[in-house]
């Protein structure tokens, strides 16, 4: 039976919660949903939120020798569809050419009122 190991990364910063930034299955990790609580971006608009969120992916993803061409899902949850376009060019610009499956859910609200964007992802560590 393959191990589970479970990762906190400390470009990321401390996790506060009962979770760990990611949790790794043979040769899938699978990231918890990522914010940008704590960062310069909590409480701008989604697209900087989202680009810092793509920050942290990035940081993760060179820790494990990868790139965010290997991601195979996103799951975002937002908590208004109005900004979606300019989200979209954020995605757009992340995944290039490389797009991921995905959903997408908008929610009441995140943990945090000047949180409006949060995302998880599963990415492949070897192709």
């Amino acid at each position: 039976m393959a191990e589970l190991i479970r990762k906190n990364y400390s470009t990321l910063g401390q996790v506060k919660g009962p979770y760990v930034h990611a949790v790794k299955h043979n040769e899938t990790l699978y990231i918890s949903g990522l914010t940008a609580f704590g960062t310069v971006s909590q409480g701008k608009s989604m697209a900087e939120q989202a680009e810092e969120i793509f920050s942290q992916f990035h940081r993760i993803a060179s820790a494990e020798n990868t790139s965010l061409h290997s991601l195979i899902k996103v799951t975002i949850f937002v908590t208004s569809l109005d900004d979606i376009e300019q989200l979209r060019a954020v995605l757009f610009h992340h995944f290039g050419a490389h797009l991921p499956a995905s959903s997408l859910v908008q929610v009441t609200q995140l943990f945090s009122p000047e949180i409006n964007v949060e995302i998880e992802a599963i990415l492949a560590l070897s192709i």
